[in-house]
């Protein structure tokens, strides 16, 4: 059973990317436009937009930098998007910030930086985007999560967090619109090779590449699903830690991160 619109045929589907300057958000830049999709790609970093923008195929490609904690350059942005297209079918937000923390190394500040831009900055981007989005089973809005959001894991403390807003926002989102015939994915990736995951001093079980991460996540939007998890080797067995009694989860991730 499908829970959301089978998307297949991107050509000439109106796609905004927020956080498509690096890592999965560049890859499926690269990815859908190669399929014939038209293309907003927004991120911070404006220098990075127009080199990406410039190497893809097609020219109805749009680059507007804004930042996703910021509303008022978002506002802005969707002015120029809707003047140019007079709307959108699929957002897609990306945009995402980590830093490794532990219990005696975290600070309030730092905590509220990722929840700033894993989570908050998402919902900026629901609230602006939602009355651009088609009704009628055509598209809708895609959260990007983290399988970190699943439970509680060592030196996630800011970021897991964050992320485990993100998803349970995405489910309320899902169960308010989908009646309107709008879509709402959220998509859990576990380690992808980025600037981000790099900061990493631990062997990351299951790593992909950005590119292999942009073919996942199409592949999801293909087959209809809510939630798009990726690499399933990997996303299958935190799904099944998630299923554990505390006594049991805790010592078996305490043994597995050394603690």
């Amino acid at each position: 059973m499908s829970l959301n619109p089978r998307i297949t045929d991107w050509r000439g589907k109106r796609v905004w990317l927020l956080g498509a300057s690096s890592g999965i958000g560049e890859a499926l830049a690269r990815a859908l436009a190669a399929q014939g999709a038209r293309l907003v790609l927004s991120a911070r970093n404006g220098e990075a937009l127009t080199r990406i923008k410039a190497a893809l195929p097609g020219e109805d490609h749009l680059a507007v930098s804004c930042d996703a904690t910021n509303p008022g350059q978002l506002e802005q942005a969707c002015a120029e998007v809707m003047a140019a297209w007079d709307g959108i079918d699929v957002a897609i937000y990306l945009a995402g910030d980590y830093i490794p923390l532990n219990a005696w190394d975290f600070t309030p500040a730092t905590v509220r930086r990722l929840c700033e831009v894993n989570y908050l900055g998402a919902v900026n981007f629901a609230y602006a985007v939602l009355p651009m989005l088609p009704h009628g089973a055509r598209g809708g809005l895609v959260l990007v999560s983290s399988v970190a959001g699943y439970r509680g894991l060592p030196k996630a403390l800011g970021y897991g967090a964050a992320k485990a807003a993100l998803s349970y926002f995405a489910e309320c989102l899902y169960l308010d619109l989908h009646p309107r015939g709008v879509g709402v994915w959220v998509v859990n990736p576990g380690f992808v090779a980025t600037r981000l995951t790099a900061q990493n001093d631990f062997r990351m079980p299951a790593l992909v590449t950005p590119e292999v991460a942009a073919e996942a996540f199409l592949d999801g939007m293909a087959a209809g699903d809510f939630e798009i998890h990726f690499p399933r080797r990997f996303t299958w067995f935190m799904k099944l830690l998630r299923r554990l009694p505390d006594c049991i989860y805790f010592r078996l991730v305490s043994r597995t991160a050394g603690g």
